[in-house]
């Protein structure tokens, strides 16, 4: 079941269009990702969609709601965390929850959602001294205290080190656990297929394509590169005369093979009949990153 239906959605700044024509679907219970490069209409959409901006086209639908019209009624039962939020300095975590549950009719337990999201022992602390994941596990609990049936995320780990991030997706994961659906904005390619359902790449304001992380991947070419360094020479021909492989190179000591196929099976198998032991032996395939640069024509800077 559809819980947010976007149709031809157009909204311009002046004499700029952030989002030229945008159309998907959320169903209940899914994380839903927006994937693109900075500047490309990501967080204007999600904007629409959570009735912080008026849409200068087409239509939206969430829960039933209209974004504009219902507003008040939507901001019950949807929650947001938006790239530039900021609290006071000084307001303590505990307050900024207090603050934020008298807004809902209905909030959820917040002392329940410090232990939740592992902020128990900051709630006394002033926003200010929090660590950056730390204010994005607070920017999280303030998105949840409505209990809200969707959340809108975006861009939730700019900014984090490696294991904060990584820390951040499992919390994510969690609350999808709960029945919280989600979209989720992101630049981050392993975000987006760690955890999304499905994604919708845009690019300049469009959508460019829409699928499963596995359904784009699968649109790039799927050759395989196999990389080693062989214990002994070997002739390059060795490797280019078997039918799986459509290039042989070299990167100093190293030997690139490209093939498609079962092109890792005939290749490790020529080597071992060589006696030939293939070390620092790396497979790479296809990745989102790799989906993103054929979908949009450029690399990505993230």
């Amino acid at each position: 079941m559809s819980i947010i239906e976007v149709r031809n959605l157009h909204k311009v700044y002046r004499d700029h269009v952030a989002v030229q024509d945008v159309s998907f679907t959320v169903e209940r219970g899914e994380i839903f990702g927006i994937l693109g490069p900075n500047g490309a209409g990501k967080t204007t959409t999600v904007e629409c969609v959570g009735g912080l901006r008026h849409a200068d086209g087409g239509t939206i639908s969430v829960l039933g709601l209209d974004p504009v019209t219902d507003r008040d009624e939507l901001r019950q039962r949807v929650g947001m965390q938006l790239q530039e939020s900021e609290l006071p300095e000084r307001i303590k975590v505990w307050e900024a929850l207090d603050l934020y549950s008298s807004f809902y009719r209905e909030p959820a337990d917040w002392e329940q959602l410090l232990n939740l999201l592992g902020l128990a022992d900051k709630r006394n602390t002033a926003f200010k001294k929090l660590s950056g994941g730390q204010k994005q596990r607070l920017s999280i609990a303030l998105a949840l205290v409505g209990k809200p049936e969707i959340a809108i995320l975006d861009e939730l780990t700019t900014g984090l080190d490696p294991q904060a991030r990584r820390d951040t997706w499992q919390l994510i994961e969690n609350v999808r656990d709960q029945g919280v659906t989600i979209l989720l904005v992101t630049h981050f390619m392993e975000e987006a297929e760690r955890l999304c359902d499905r994604i919708a790449v845009i690019d300049t304001g469009r959508v460019v394509a829409l699928d499963t992380p596995a359904g784009l991947v699968s649109t790039v070419d799927v050759e395989q590169r196999i990389r080693f360094r062989p214990s002994v020479p070997l002739d390059d021909r060795l490797l280019a005369d078997l039918p799986e492989v459509t290039s042989v190179h070299r990167t100093g000591t190293q030997i690139v093979v490209t093939g498609t196929g079962n092109v890792l099976h005939a290749v490790t198998s020529v080597l071992a009949r060589n006696q030939i032991v293939a070390a620092d032996l790396r497979v790479e395939q296809a990745s989102l990153d790799d989906a993103f640069v054929e979908l949009t024509g450029r690399k990505n800077n993230n």
